[in-house]
């Protein structure tokens, strides 16, 4: 008996034989993602809940990674526009019962029970240095880390802490509560001299793991995305040591494909192997095209532990049909 989508994938996840190579990509639904606040304007919670079903029904996924438009802001308005760490060491976790948790186990508890009968669903969060990111509009708002590890660096981790235990109860309670199989964890390198390896370690990597580990105590299929969107390169060694089930990272972008990741992550499960850029095949290219570099694709990377996917969200107006193109591809192409 065939397996169904959320077999394939769990296989494909545990790296177990699978019938076909699955496929998942996925975009944003908000015209600005990053600043819209689905807590302040129903607006921008109808049009995501919309914008999930128009996506799904387009094309039925292999699995689906919820969008968390409208919840890009960590709603302390101390860590808006900061100038000093220290103006936010005093800051308390929001904690299980604040509404900008409940509505996002929400949010995921109405998409899994749409879909979660036919696809594993896995909700995306962003790591703490992340969220203090997104809350900053100056033009260092990426490296803006850097700047309070040298100011005060006690004041910088008692605020991480913070940030640390909210998202790990969120990383918690969308599973538990909101019955999504796992999570999405997004995290990046942070574009700076000063960041090293070792300050990245102390400083960063903690809260990363932490949030990994809440998750992993709920579900064994929590994924790791090392997001190189905007230009930011990673060095995906980093991450090795981090426990997640699957990891997902810009190929093109780092020029580390899907094979060499295989290797420096010790042959677990990996997501994508397309460049999500308009330039890229994915977007831009003839049908053969995209067949021909799936076809590429596993040829390099092989068929067990292997998600057919992209860097990282595609354009938002991409046509869906493509996605189909890559999983016929896929599926012609067998497993070996």
């Amino acid at each position: 008996m065939a397996q169904t989508k959320r077999e394939l994938v769990k296989a494909a996840l545990d790296c177990k034989p699978v019938d076909r190579v699955p496929v998942g990509f996925w975009h944003h639904f908000l015209a600005d993602q990053r600043h819209a606040d689905a807590l302040a304007h129903h607006s921008a919670w109808v049009d995501n809940l919309a914008g999930h079903d128009t996506f799904y029904k387009s094309w039925k996924p292999d699995f689906v990674k919820i969008m968390t438009d409208g919840f890009f802001l960590y709603p302390h308005e101390q860590l808006h526009d900061l100038k000093s760490i220290r103006d936010a060491e005093n800051i308390k976790p929001l904690g299980r019962d604040s509404e900008w948790i409940q509505k996002q186990v929400e949010l995921c508890g109405i998409l899994t029970e749409r879909y979660g009968k036919e696809v594993m669903v896995f909700y995306n969060l962003f790591a703490p240095t992340r969220c203090i990111e997104f809350q900053q509009t100056g033009s260092d708002a990426k490296t803006v880390i850097t700047r309070f590890m040298k100011e005060d660096p006690e004041a910088l981790k008692e605020v991480m802490a913070v940030l640390t235990e909210d998202i790990a109860t969120l990383a918690k309670a969308v599973i538990a509560d909101g019955h999504a199989d796992g999570i999405y964890l997004s995290v990046q390198n942070i574009p700076h001299p000063d960041m090293t390896y070792e300050k990245y370690r102390e400083f960063i990597t903690p809260s990363e793991i932490a949030v990994l580990e809440a998750a992993n105590s709920v579900s064994d299929y929590n994924l790791l995305h090392i997001c190189g969107y905007m230009g930011c390169h990673n060095d995906l060694t980093w991450y090795r040591d981090y426990p997640f089930k699957a990891v997902n990272w810009a190929v093109a972008f780092e020029g580390v494909p899907l094979e060499k990741g295989e290797e420096i992550f010790n042959h677990r499960c990996v997501i994508g192997g397309f460049d999500n850029n308009p330039e890229g095949v994915l977007y831009s290219g003839t049908r053969e095209e995209v067949e021909k570099e799936t076809v590429h694709i596993l040829e390099k990377a092989g068929t067990r532990g292997v998600i057919l996917g992209a860097d990282c969200t595609v354009p938002k107006d991409i046509d869906p049909e493509r996605f189909n193109w890559v999983r016929d591809a896929a599926a012609a192409f067998g497993v070996k």
